[in-house]
């Protein structure tokens, strides 16, 4: 065998050895695929946001789908509900066999992490070993025992502990931006510090930070959140520190835990922190520097360890520069600041928001939800001050009313889309003289925006009408975010 191809020795030594730090590449991965096809029952690829950029014919009959051609640029998930890919792509760890059940039949599957040059998770792949499991049927049989206990296992935690919804996954988007909240999130999943999160009301903050509990040493732990802003400020410090028996007329007899100790060895997520009372505000930042609360009524102190992950939607500078809000507090939350970017400046990603709303929309339902690429081009006319949980609203609203079958298009959308956000022409006025460079580098930036809006996110379409090769767009990105 010719040592430079793939199965060679010395591309399996390239592949293995010591100089390759950061694990598989993109090249070598496409150097693998000619052997994936010959070897395994099927393959299949992802980029990092978990979407299906490759699958080969055998796999495709395996899963029963119509063609290839319809799985690329989707979901994994949808594709394969059952699958683990979002897992290895989120934690960049493969599993190496693992058993799949899809559509009552078993798969052994090989999972695999794939990086760039720069060490960062660029998607996965994975292929199927066997998918002929009747010589294994005992090793099947005490898997699935196994997978049940653990299932069991899993439900009954659920119930003692407080456990979160979200992964890094179900922050959508492709855009710069959209990026860079995911590569700040994944430096605050890998640290302990106090993470900040930054964005207007809709914008996903809950869900970004239950997905940075979800990947973080904290995981198995409880998620706790609580809105600030939703709690009567007499009712808040027992809300956070707890209550001791008879604190207080009509108080329980018996100690009741504050949101504190409910998060204890976990995550505290304080969603609208800006609207904390000054007199709260000074109690917790001495919960936070001493690991420790006094609840209503006591005299004694409890030892928490919780990682607070506060959010808001205020302007918490000028609070403080008002008053309204201490300096010292603001600089304990804010160790990582996580600006999360309206809908309105990031609509290249509406195609992929919308295709996965709507497929979460449709679930139980008998069609299967699209929206065309005029509807999508709608949608880019509003303003969207409620952000993606308008959007949601705003599908849901067009998906009930539609008449064609669950196909949205432009006529449908515009039906459902309130009048006034919608964004006026732009006035030509003077602009001023700036640095060609500089000028040159947002035009490359509003065209990779628009060629991702017209291809709904797919990044390998978007490089070809670009004229450009994959590497390049995703280098450009990356020099972007």
């Amino acid at each position: 065998m010719n040592d430079i191809e793939p199965g060679g020795t010395r591309y399996m030594t390239q592949l293995f050895g010591d100089k390759n730090k950061n694990g598989l590449t993109r090249d070598l991965i496409e150097a693998l695929i000619p052997m994936f096809e010959e070897a395994s029952a099927g393959a299949i690829a992802v980029d990092r946001d978990a979407r299906i950029t490759w699958i080969n014919n055998s796999y495709s009959q395996l899963l029963g789908l119509d063609s290839q051609v319809n799985a690329v640029g989707r979901p994994v998930r949808q594709v394969i509900p059952e699958t683990r890919m979002p897992e290895v792509v989120e934690t960049g760890k493969p599993l190496l066999l693992d058993i799949m059940e899809h559509q009552q039949q078993q798969l052994v599957v090989t999972r695999l992490p794939f990086y760039n040059d720069a060490g960062e998770i660029e998607g996965a792949v994975a292929f199927v070993l066997y998918d002929d499991l009747q010589p294994l049927t005992p090793l099947v049989s005490k898997h699935r025992r196994l997978h049940q206990d653990l299932v069991a296992a899993r439900k009954a935690l659920a119930k003692k502990a407080r456990s979160t919804r979200y992964s890094l996954g179900d922050f959508v988007g492709a855009s710069p931006g959209a990026l860079e909240v995911k590569r700040r999130a994944r430096l605050a999943a890998g640290r302990e510090m106090a993470v900040l999160l930054l964005g207007e009301t809709g914008t996903g903050k809950e869900v970004l930070a239950q997905a940075i509990h979800s990947v973080s040493s904290r995981a198995e732990k409880p998620f706790v959140g609580v809105n600030v802003a939703a709690i009567p400020d007499n009712l808040l410090e027992a809300e956070f520190f707890g209550v001791a028996p008879g604190a207080y007329t009509g108080a329980d007899r018996k100690f009741r835990e504050g949101k504190f100790q409910l998060a204890n060895g976990g995550t505290l997520f304080l969603d609208e922190v800006g609207d904390m009372p000054l007199p709260l505000q000074a109690k917790l930042l001495r919960a936070l520097q001493e690991g420790e609360v006094e609840p209503l009524g006591s005299n004694k102190v409890v030892s928490v360890d919780v990682r607070v992950i506060a959010a808001t939607s205020r302007n918490l500078e000028a609070m403080i520069a008002e008053g309204s809000f201490r300096s010292d507090l603001y600089y304990r939350l804010n160790v990582l600041e996580i600006p999360i970017p309206p809908l309105r400046d990031r609509l290249a990603d509406l195609g992929l928001l919308c295709e996965t709303l709507l497929w979460e929309l449709s679930e139980g339902l008998d069609m299967r939800a699209e929206i065309t690429d005029a509807g999508v081009a709608a949608l880019a006319s509003y303003d969207w001050p409620g952000n993606i949980r308008e959007l949601r609203n705003v599908l849901e609203r067009a998906l009930t009313m539609s008449e064609e079958g669950g196909v949205l298009d432009a006529d449908a959308m515009f039906k459902v889309v309130p009048r006034y956000g919608v964004r006026p022409a732009p006035k030509l006025a003077p602009r001023p003289v700036r640095p060609l460079a500089e000028t040159l580098a947002e035009a490359e930036a509003q065209a990779i925006e628009e060629a991702l809006v017209a291809t709904r996110g797919n990044r390998t379409k978007a490089a070809r009408l670009l004229g450009i090769s994959r590497s390049v767009l995703y280098e450009k990105l990356a020099r972007m975010s």
